[in-house]
């Protein structure tokens, strides 16, 4: 289950190295009709513009497109805040990986209208369907 972190944020830990895991995100999302829009490796970036070092960390812009086509209907600003975006990220230890997701109901509240709030609880919903088994992956041993 996604666990709430920081007020825009919802994120697991899982027992997957960095390269399995995102695999999985994407296999994940897929099953809830998410599709992934962009890719920024975040390593590759750092490395490329600032010749620093850093964590393997991606971050996916995710988007179901029936979702998005009813938010867009309703208000065609509300592009600004899509798609939603997945990071994923190695931790120190190599055979884990953290998974996080914004938070669809905190980042639409920006709209400040009633009638987007419960579509961005389906989004929450679904990402958390999606997502949350990932943390339920048996370690290796």
């Amino acid at each position: 289950m996604l666990q709430q972190g920081k007020k825009y944020e919802l994120g697991i830990d899982v027992p997957l190295p960095y390269d399995e895991a995102v695999s999985r995100v994407r296999e994940a999302l897929a099953t809830e009709g998410f599709g992934v829009l962009t890719e920024i490796d975040v390593k590759a970036t750092l490395k490329k513009k600032l010749d620093v070092d850093f964590r393997p960390y991606v971050i996916l812009g995710a988007c179901n497109p029936p979702l998005a086509h009813q938010a867009l209907t309703a208000e065609p600003e509300i592009g600004l805040l899509l798609p939603c975006n997945v990071v994923v990220h190695a931790t120190d230890d190599p055979d884990r990986s953290r998974v996080m997701v914004m938070d669809p109901v905190a980042v639409l509240a920006l709209t400040d209208r009633a009638d987007i709030a419960p579509l961005a609880g389906q989004v929450r919903e679904k990402l958390s369907r999606a997502l949350g088994p990932l943390a339920a992956i048996p370690a290796r041993s």
